[in-house]
């Protein structure tokens, strides 16, 4: 009994720690102005690049523009919801609702390479010569590690925000998590992120074998945070059981496919499974996903957040909304406007985190938890939603 105790306090300790430790909750105070300033006497023009559909590209982009309206860079109003979670349609809204006397958001300035590695090289060929001949936009959004990849170069100069990235890191985006490499690149980074997760879920679990399935590419890594679950495993002594699938591709179904194919090929050989994001865990597979692994009493952690929790996957660690990285990329936005080199910018921000967990889910796999564990927990679900 004293030893469960000791262990018990020791987690909660480590979830208070997640929980409020590292979370700045705010932009760092470097001195950069962040009030609203013209470009020249007019308008500063923004444009925006996306490697395809992902429902957290459209979550960072609102946020940002309300950080924006907070600042008084936007006249404030309700952003519309998009229940397809689409960019270009609140692209659109942007271009053609969206008021304010500083900002324009360009009609033509929006770019989506569908996840299609042809598309993809067309566009940044075009978007480059853009940035380098035309000088008609002022900053870029580089949504994903597509866009980050193909816009943090020196082949322009033009400021360039990459947002929404796994790893820019270790996907080469950035030099290092204090300097992005080049005076025009700025990249929010988290570098610890999944190292929480995956030494939360085994301080739970304590399995010995984890199963985690994902691209075998370089962005698939990436997006899977491999080399960090593989610094954890070396520092706990626990094994990885790795299974490839398709993520970057248009074919969402296929993708799908590939997911579910290796979550049963992981049944029977592992402990549990870090459910990493990829085009194939979607709305559409994450059902079967959850059940896959319940029927056969398999953990799963969901290295996403709360959304997949709510429909079936064991525990996270989330961030607590978009509200706070919002804020700190639209800080970021305004300190360039107002004369800072975004290289000149703090990168690293770590956002105030969500412990969640789903009791149904524990119910079905023979999970016991005790109530003081439950107690940390910041949302808990006590029964398993279907998808919307």
């Amino acid at each position: 009994m004293l030893e469960n105790t000791r262990k018990i306090w020791g987690l909660m300790a480590f979830v208070l720690f997640v929980s409020t430790g590292g979370a700045t909750g705010v932009a760092a105070n470097d001195g950069f102005a962040t009030g609203p300033c013209l470009n020249k006497g007019g308008k500063w023009r923004i444009a925006y690049y996306q490697g395809g559909h992902h429902e957290n590209y459209y979550h960072y982009l609102k946020a940002t523009v309300e950080g924006l309206m907070a600042l008084g860079w936007i006249k404030p109003e309700p952003v519309p919801e998009s229940p397809r979670y689409a960019t270009d349609e609140l692209w659109h809204w942007l271009t053609l609702r969206m008021q304010s006397n500083y900002l324009q958001f360009v009609p033509n300035g929006y770019y989506s390479a569908d996840w299609d590695t042809a598309k993809r090289e067309k566009l940044r060929v075009g978007i480059l010569a853009r940035l380098q001949r035309s000088k008609d936009i002022d900053l870029v959004i580089a949504m994903g590690t597509w866009a980050g990849k193909d816009l943090a170069t020196g082949e322009h100069t033009t400021p360039t925000m990459v947002m929404s990235t796994s790893d820019p890191l270790g996907s080469g985006i950035i030099r290092s998590v204090e300097d992005s490499g080049y005076d025009h690149v700025h990249a929010r980074v988290d570098p610890y992120r999944y190292e929480r997760q995956i030494k939360l879920f085994h301080d739970i679990i304590k399995f010995k074998r984890l199963g985690i399935a994902y691209e075998d590419s370089i962005y698939g890594r990436t997006y899977a945070a491999v080399d960090q679950i593989e610094k954890v495993a070396r520092q706990r002594g626990f094994k990885i059981v790795h299974c490839y699938t398709q993520s970057d591709i248009a074919d969402v179904r296929a993708a799908g496919t590939s997911v579910i194919n290796c979550f049963e090929d992981l049944i029977g050989k592992v402990d549990a499974i870090y459910v990493t994001q990829q085009g194939g865990v979607n709305p559409l597979t994450l059902s079967r996903l959850a059940r896959i692994a319940t029927d056969h009493q398999v953990p799963t952690f969901s290295q996403l957040g709360t959304k997949e929790v709510r429909q079936g996957l064991l525990l996270s660690i989330s961030r607590a909304g978009y509200k706070h990285v919002g804020k700190f990329h639209a800080a970021t936005f305004a300190k360039v406007f107002n004369g800072a080199q975004p290289r000149q910018l703090v990168q690293q921000f770590e956002e105030p985190p969500k412990f969640a967990i789903n009791l149904k889910t524990a119910e079905k796999i023979g999970l016991y938890l005790y109530a003081d564990f439950l107690a940390a927990a910041d949302e808990i679900f006590h029964q398993i939603e279907a998808p919307k």
